[in-house]
């Protein structure tokens, strides 16, 4: 179903538009589909969005008075337009909302310009794209009437729901909650209108923690339609390498997990090696000429993990076809890296091949050669006898690799330890992830950690051949520390007593924080702290080096395509240069270096008609916002189970640590669960406690009791709210710190 969202996107700027035409890119055929096309449109001509001229053909204004944004409210009820590339967001009274809802993307007015440190006043005139289409909510009875009401605070709305519906009522014993589909959104003095579409019952059952996360963070993965036509790969010009050792380190476990590539090493007598990335060949068994083939990409962007298993956003027969097995041939696209002695990177070049894997590294395996031989670790061992010295000579480079890049500017920051079993799958280093501005730091019990600085290389490989060609890839950029608070984290590193260095031009790094940081507890907090405010990098269409000189880093993932949409691009983009390569004979276009003897258009039409389809400006903002959900999913899936688990210890009582101190309580870490509970304000009752926000600290007005960060205070659990993710703390008494 189309929005308003997408009409707009399809009338571009100076650009005229047939409305046949438009039908034809929305995919509206039907007449009840035109008659609301036909309504929103003369909606958008009301407001000189866009216009229409004698022939019924539309263009757009070029309207300068409103401003695209999306709704962002708090659970008090103050909701902001947030602009994209702004860092000012514009007020919005409740009266003003025009019944928009928080995460809603909107057109805005503004009614009143901003003064000093009071955010400009707007109202929204028109809502383009609704967020939340389903709800979830509690059943409840009102003045004889039957209601949803969202468990979504920031939601400020209750559903009417039909009379049969009165079934689902609330039981706070087993926190039946519901998903309630939207009938008729809420307009003038009408209530809005839905229906219960499935009862979910909270009973830490991890299927419903699951799901209910899923929906509160607004992600469908329901059964799709099937838009995909597979082909069979090409066969001839391919490299076979199936008698070469191909290895796959993997630590994902479940089923219908992301594709991961292999690794393959080959040693030269000078010491010199070859390292080969050789990545599941999904690019070239997709037919493009099937019309409908983008209204897949259009509604799947990311594969993400569920409870036993993955969501893929490809289809399960397409990976099928791609996955690479131990001991059977399957088609690969592959780059090969010459390294050095040094293990420094001299040369590069792209290959169609075949290939076959060898073994697959499990954890098992490494923690194994790590250790002095044993009769336990010989056994384990046994299945890779012939190959011990390339896996080492992989991990090697994986290491030499790392160094480089912390070097250059990147960071190590280490996550919370995962002390629940069933989250394994989500604490496993995701090797494609560059959207953070971080390393995880490698790790012997995750063999997907040391294939990431090797895919980090082979990535910013890609980046620069394509750059090169002018070919357009979509990269994830870093601007390092730019954007940090670097204020803000003086003052809180200090609250730590973390007493660091300035460089020689006076500012401050990263590596400066973390090798003054002796003490676990203060490295645990600054951990936290940079990982909460360092910002995702967003996915950009890049073709300018007027985008990429203001960045120090710059990577097109490309080796996990079946990990996510941005991924299979840039891989479908290497697959087009392979098949343009064939008319180019007095140049090798794929090796390195080679642009600089080439004067002309890489693509013919063809692919390049191709490659403008996938490199589509809307379907990026659509993966950037799906990101961001699939991100707070994780995260909310994580918290969730941690929560359960705290859920069994109410009433017990814990030595926790201080990391955050706010006017209305503190923050504390849990001990082993590596999750916050807040002891409220109003719960210390032996005195009255002030905060002081330049040391971040509440005192005592009579005792000058102090609470900071970092202090160890005895705490007691007092209740646990699973709907909002909460654990209610107490406080015992105040220790010393430890």
């Amino acid at each position: 179903m189309f929005s308003t969202s997408n009409i707009i996107d399809n009338i571009k700027k100076d650009e005229i538009i047939e409305y046949k035409k438009l039908c034809k890119l929305l995919s509206i055929s039907k007449k009840h589909d035109k008659e609301k096309l036909n309504i929103a449109l003369d909606a958008l001509q009301k407001l000189e969005i866009i216009k229409k001229n004698d022939k019924n053909e539309f263009e757009n204004t070029n309207d300068e008075n409103h401003i695209v944004a999306k709704i962002r409210c708090s659970s008090k009820g103050y909701c902001f337009a947030v602009r994209e590339n702004s860092n000012e967001d514009i007020y919005i009274k409740e009266n003003l909302l025009n019944y928009a809802w928080n995460g809603d993307k909107v057109l805005v007015r503004i009614i009143k310009d901003g003064i000093r440190r009071r955010s400009p006043e707007g109202v929204v005139d028109c809502i383009l794209e609704r967020e939340n289409k389903i709800l979830l909510a509690k059943v409840e009875i009102l003045n004889g009437k039957v209601y949803a009401f969202p468990i979504d605070d920031r939601i400020l709305a209750k559903i009417i729901l039909p009379n049969k519906d009165k079934k689902y009522l609330y039981n706070p014993e087993i926190k039946n909650i519901v998903k309630v589909e939207i009938d008729i959104f809420p307009i003038a003095q009408e209530e809005g209108k839905g229906h219960v579409i499935k009862e979910l019952k909270l009973n830490n059952e991890y299927d419903n923690d699951v799901e209910f996360v899923l929906s509160k963070n607004n992600i469908n993965i329901n059964e799709r339609d099937s838009y995909i036509e597979i082909k069979e790969p090409e066969i001839k010009d391919r490299l076979d390498l199936t008698s070469e050792n191909s290895f796959m380190f993997k630590s994902w476990k479940n089923n219908n997990c992301p594709l991961l590539p292999l690794i393959q090493i080959n040693i030269n007598k000078d010491k010199t090696s070859n390292l080969w990335i050789h990545v599941n060949s999904i690019a070239e068994r997709i037919n493009f000429n099937n019309k409908n083939i983008m209204e897949h990409f259009k509604n799947n962007y990311e594969s993400i993990p569920l409870a036993n298993n993955w969501y893929g956003y490809l289809e399960e027969k397409l990976i099928n076809k791609a996955e690479f097995k131990v001991g059977e041939k399957n088609e690969a696209i592959s780059l090969c890296i010459s390294l050095s002695k040094d293990k420094e990177i001299v040369d590069w070049s792209f290959h169609l091949t075949d290939v076959k894997c060898k073994a697959v590294i499990e954890n098992k395996y490494l923690e194994a050669l790590n250790k002095r031989k044993s009769k336990s670790t010989t056994k384990i061992l046994e299945p890779l006898e012939n190959y011990q010295e390339q896996i080492k000579f992989i991990i090697s480079v994986a290491k030499e690799f790392r160094k480089d890049q912390l070097r250059k500017g990147k960071y190590e920051i280490s996550r919370e330890i995962n002390n629940i079993k069933k989250l394994d799958e989500f604490y496993f280093h995701n090797p494609c992830e560059y959207s953070i501005d971080y390393f995880e730091p490698l790790n012997t019990l995750d063999p997907q950690t040391y294939i990431s600085p090797i895919l980090f290389e082979a990535d910013a490989i890609w980046y620069q051949h394509s750059k090169s060609f002018n070919l357009k890839n979509i990269s994830f950029f870093s601007d390092n520390l730019d954007y940090l608070n670097v204020n803000e984290l003086i003052k809180h590193s200090q609250l730590i007593d973390n007493n660091f260095e300035l460089d020689e031009e006076g500012n401050i790094t990263l590596e400066s924080l973390f090798n003054h940081c002796k003490d676990e507890h203060k490295k645990r907090i600054l951990n936290k702290y940079l990982i909460n405010n360092l910002k995702t990098n967003k996915a950009l269409i890049s073709q300018s080096q007027e985008i990429d000189n203001k960045y120090i880093f710059a990577n097109s993932p490309w080796t996990l395509p079946s990990k996510d949409f941005i991924n299979f691009a840039n891989q479908y983009n290497i697959y087009l240069m392979f098949k343009n390569s064939k008319r180019y004979k007095h140049i090798n276009i794929l090796k390195k270096d080679s642009w600089e003897k080439f004067n002309s258009k890489l693509l013919n039409a063809s692919s390049l008609k191709i490659s403008n389809l996938i490199f589509d400006t809307s379907i990026i903002e659509k993966y950037n916002t799906f990101k961001v959900k699939s991100n707070t999913y994780i995260s909310n899936i994580i918290s969730l189970k941690k929560i359960r688990e705290a859920e069994k210890l109410v009433g017990e009582e814990f030595k926790g640590l201080i990391i955050t101190v706010q006017s209305y309580g503190l923050f504390v870490e849990l001990p082993k669960l590596f999750i916050e509970g807040l002891v409220h304000v109003s719960t210390l009752n032996d005195d009255w406690y002030e905060y002081r926000s330049r040391q971040n600290l509440l005192i005592g007005r009579k005792s000058k009791n102090t609470f900071r960060v970092g202090d160890l205070i005895n705490i007691k659990i007092l209740k646990v709210d699973i709907l909002k993710y909460q654990i209610d703390l107490e406080l015992i008494n105040k220790s010393q710190n430890d």
